[in-house]
């Protein structure tokens, strides 16, 4: 089982730096991203991630 990543920062290099460490590992997958808070509940309601 996958453990289940939302990213939220607002500086987009930080979020595709951190996507791309991630996604490397084998038990992580990244399901959204955001770059405020606002979207970041949104997208955390939709998707459900662990953290």
């Amino acid at each position: 089982m996958s453990i289940r990543i939302l990213l939220a920062d607002d500086h987009k290099i930080t979020r595709q730096g951190l996507r791309s460490l991630l996604e490397k590992q084998d038990d992580m997958e990244v399901v959204a991203e955001a770059e405020e808070g606002r979207t970041a509940v949104r997208l955390a309601r939709e998707f459900s991630p662990h953290i």
